[in-house]
């Protein structure tokens, strides 16, 4: 449980933070709330039953490794490719009217561009619902770059799309703040050796942060503005 996880109190780095990466499900909007709705759906057409257990097994990961979890925990006949398929049509169904920034994000944005710091997002899902997502807010021109489950071999917790981050902002990993909500994201930030910050979100509560160098409450947490040297969000 996160309350047991020992939380750091000094959180000035040195140097400062050259750059920040956002995952995007559950760390910067509510997705993991339509995320758990399509899970339920997938497996009521197939006769199952979509349980937390599964849900935390699977979160944070790509679509291939995810999904053929799902296979294995019900012994599912369709191949990966028809499950994501499918659930990528019905989180895109799902989202309209639903989706909402998670609390703090759009402060977050506010204060590192304020600060000229630059900002990507490194995401496990596919470009297509990437954008489905952004584009409801029109926040893609924001970020400076985005990696999707597209545009890696590995996907988390595998350092891959992290180190990949931190070469197109032309960093060394350690200069790279990370945040994230899942025990898989932070596992792959800390093994790329950036700053692996835990965000953990109601349906991530259960997961092991040990691998993050810090863990806040929210985006909106002080000690995550004192991390990146940024003015405290306004109250």
């Amino acid at each position: 449980m996160v309350e047991q996880i020992g939380i750091r109190e000094a959180v000035d780095l040195q140097p400062a933070p050259g750059a920040v990466v956002f995952d995007m499900d559950g760390l910067m909007f509510n997705t993991e709330d339509i995320y758990f709705a399509v899970g339920t759906e997938l497996l009521r057409r197939r006769g199952h039953v979509f349980t937390r257990e599964l849900s935390d097994a699977m979160m944070g990961r790509p679509p291939q490794a995810s999904f053929e979890i799902m296979i294995r925990w019900h012994n599912l006949s369709d191949d990966w490719q028809t499950l994501a398929r499918e659930s990528e049509d019905l989180f895109i169904e799902m989202i309209k009217g639903r989706i909402q920034p998670m609390p703090g994000l759009l402060d977050l944005l506010d204060a590192l561009e304020r600060a000229g710091i630059p900002k990507a997002i490194a995401t496990s899902s596919s470009r297509r619902t990437l954008q489905a997502v952004l584009g409801t807010f029109e926040l893609e021109p924001r970020f400076h770059f985005t990696l999707t489950a597209e545009d890696v071999e590995r996907g988390k917790p595998d350092p891959e799309i992290y180190l990949k981050a931190a070469a197109r902002f032309g960093l060394e990993p350690e200069r790279v703040v990370v945040l994230e909500d899942s025990e898989a994201g932070c596992r792959a930030a800390a093994a790329a050796g950036t700053i692996a910050i835990a965000v953990p979100g109601p349906h991530s509560a259960r997961h092991d942060f040990s691998s993050a160098y810090l863990i806040v409450s929210s985006l909106a947490d002080p000690k995550l503005y004192q991390l990146l040297r940024l003015p405290g969000p306004v109250p």
